[in-house]
């Protein structure tokens, strides 16, 4: 995801109301999110949605090999070489 430029990105939401389409391109095109701010403070954050899926992608991947550190760590692990075979073996069944 692309970060925020501060001068572009960033918009109240009565701005937002007023020109929901015109930001919604706007994240579409530039695929950056958009900040909304309510009484000077941001509180919402617009995402596209492929940038969505992609964020939520990475997170779920992050949690994944932390949840593996965690699990060879309690000594649940296979070794490399066991794992492999593991996985031919499935794709050839």
């Amino acid at each position: 995801m692309k970060r925020i430029q501060l001068d572009q990105d960033i918009q109240s939401v009565s701005e937002f109301r007023a020109h929901t389409t015109s930001y919604i391109n706007q994240v579409k095109e530039t695929k950056r999110p958009l900040a909304l701010t309510q009484h000077g403070k941001i509180s919402a954050v617009l995402l596209d949605v492929v940038e969505y899926e992609k964020l939520i992608s990475k997170l779920e991947l992050i949690q994944d090999i932390r949840c593996g550190q965690q699990e060879i760590r309690q000594g649940h692990g296979v070794e490399h070489d066991e794992a492999l075979n593991m996985l031919l073996n499935r794709v050839d069944a």
